[in-house]
Order: C-alpha cells, then structure tokens, then sequence
C-alpha cells in the first residue's frame, strides 16, 4: 500500500504573494525547504498530489495564460529535482459558490477514496490555512499547517518530514471471539518489560521472551476458555500478536526484513525469518513431554504457523537438544532475536526488488 501526500500548492510549495494570484514569473518563489523535504519523503515511499483551489481560474480576472506559464516552470524544477506530482488537483470556483470540489470539500478526490492501495494511516495534507487542515480532517488524515505570517501555523517542511518519517511503529488489536478475547499493544522502537497475562504461567513466560529478546515493547492480555483447553488461547494469541506487527510494520520500508541462531545449554535453535508477506511455517523438532507447565508442547509450532499466517511472515524453525523446557524457550527466544535483526528500522529504503512487501 502506498501512502499520499496531498500538499496546496500557493503558500505550501511556492510563495503566496500579496496579491495572492501567481500569475507572473517574477512571482515564482518556492518555500523554503521543500524540495529536500519532499525528496525524502519521496525515497520514503510517498506520492504526490496537489489539491489547489485557484479562485476564478480560466475567467477575465485570472486568464488561464497568466497561470499557465508560472505552474508549469514551477512542476519543471520539481521535475528537475526527482520530485513528479502522481496528480494535480484544481478547483477554479470561488468561495461563494459553495462548490463541493473546493477545499475543504472531498469532491476533487473521490476516486482516492476509492482505492485500496492507499496506506491512509500513513498519508497526511500539508497546507497554509484553515481549509488545508478542515480538508484533511473530512479526509480522515493528519495534518500539517506550515507557519505563516498570515494564517498561522506551526510547521515548516523540515519538521514535517522528520515527523513522518520517525513516526512511532505502534499498533495496538483487540480479537474478540466466542473462545478468546485477546488484546495486544506492540511499540517496535520501544524497549521496556513486557507485560503478559493469558492464564497459562509458562506460555505467559515464552510471550515474555518475543518482547524482551525481540527488544520492542509488547503488552498482551487473553482471556480463553481455558475450562476447555489451552488450544484457543494459544493460537489467537498468536494470531493477534502477528496481526499486530503487520499492522506496525506498515509498509516495512527501512526494515532488516531477514533474520538467527541461539543456543541454550544443551540446545540449538535456529530461525530464519523473512517478512515477505508471504506466510510460511516449517518447524524441525520434536518434544517428548505433553506438556511444560501449562504448556501442551504440540501448541508450540502451532502458535507460530499462527503468528506467521497473521503477521505474512516466512520462517522455519529448527530445534535439537535433551531438555523439552530448554527446547521451548530456545524456539521462542531465537524467534525474538531473528525478529529484533528484521523489524530494525535502518534508512528509508525497500528491502525488495518488487517494490512491495
């Protein structure tokens, strides 16, 4: 999924004059900082759409020629730069009209609203007045007003892209079924004691590891119909907690993506690990106990082909050693560790040649 930036055009990405219309050369100024800041965004995965309201546009008071001339060196030097609009968006009504593609109306970007591919969680609006910010707020999206004389206004183009690129990976996910209501909160650059608590003391302990050894921060709570078995708790566990790292990851863009061995005592465990969205289990080992602790061991790869399944997660697992408890922890810490290496954000950069995980 793609995330968007749509960005005004007067006032945002040129200088708005004193008598408003850019209708001459002369009156071409671009504010300051935005084409580093829109190329960083741009090697982040961002597009481009301008939304412009262009009052009277195309009458006697504002000729389409006097516009013409300055909108089009002003794309060219984006264009020079590696900086390409995915749309250009104008609305030529005046404010009197009322007109529903004037901003802060939605009609100009209906067919976005349409479209699946949009990471809307991720996309924002970055504008100079009050309208930019009333848009993006009908939109659903966050906003960025850029301080002005005249309207205010709290950021410049640095800041924004800063703050949209170091942006929290969080997620939180609540999975509410007839057996199990689970709730899981996930911080990927966070590192604190995770908090567990499914009624099973040793799976309790292993979810402990993923979050400690996996150096993020994880809450999760189930509450299961454990009066059956340990089965529902154990596998919605996973699923919640996988679907909340894909949900934290977004579009993984900087992550390691791959990653680990481990042993403990007597134990060697290995994990390789891909976020491919493509998930996969295989698991090479085997238990001779039923159970540790509260634990049935044959829920043990069952947990992770539900955390692989959830999270679009490619791994194989592998386990030998003598003792089943050092042989549990080992499969759950060496999970983490692969996890920590691929969830570690590093750059802006795609880690495929697909262009999409």
């Amino acid at each position: 999924m793609s995330a968007i930036l749509f960005v005004d055009r007067d006032g945002t990405l040129i200088e708005e004059p004193a008598g408003f219309q850019v209708d001459r050369f002369d009156k071409l100024r671009f504010v300051p900082g935005v084409i580093p800041a829109m190329l960083r965004l741009r090697d982040a995965g961002y597009a481009f759409v301008m939304v412009t309201n262009q009052d009277g546009l195309g009458t006697d008071a504002f000729p389409r020629a006097d516009f013409d001339g300055p909108h089009g060196l002003m794309l060219q030097v984006f264009e020079s730069q590696g900086i390409v609009f995915r749309d250009i968006l104008i609305d030529t009504s005046f404010p009197a009209d009322n007109a529903p593609t004037r901003k802060p109306g939605l009609g100009l970007v209906q067919p976005y609203l349409r479209d699946r591919g949009i990471d809307w969680a991720r996309s924002a609006m970055v504008g100079d007045r009050d309208t930019d910010v009333q848009f993006a707020c009908n939109l659903g999206i966050r906003a960025f007003q850029l301080k002005t004389a005249q309207f205010g206004g709290e950021w410049d183009w640095a800041g924004i892209a800063r703050e949209l690129l170091t942006s929290p990976r969080t997620a939180e996910v609540r999975r509410d079924t007839k057996e199990t209501r689970v709730v899981v909160r996930v911080d990927l650059d966070a590192h604190g004691e995770p908090v567990v608590a499914t009624g099973l003391g040793f799976f309790d302990h292993m979810l402990e590891q993923l979050g400690k050894h996996g150096g993020f921060g994880l809450a999760l709570q189930c509450e299961g119909d454990l009066h059956v078995d340990e089965h529902h708790t154990v596998e919605d566990s996973g699923l919640a907690l996988g679907q909340a790292l894909r949900e934290a990851l977004g579009d993984k863009r900087g992550i390691g993506r791959y990653g680990f061995t481990l042993p403990m005592d007597e134990t060697l465990a290995s994990a390789a690990l891909d976020f491919s969205g493509r998930p996969y289990f295989v698991f090479d080992g085997s238990f001779r106990r039923e159970r540790v602790g509260e634990l049935p061991t044959e829920l043990v790869p069952h947990f992770f082909r539900s955390l692989c399944e959830a999270a679009g997660l490619n791994l194989h697992l592998k386990v030998d050693g003598d003792n089943d408890h050092h042989k549990v922890e080992a499969c759950f810490k060496v999970v983490a560790r692969a996890l920590r290496d691929a969830v570690r954000r590093d750059g802006v950069a795609l880690p495929s040649t697909k262009g999409v995980l």
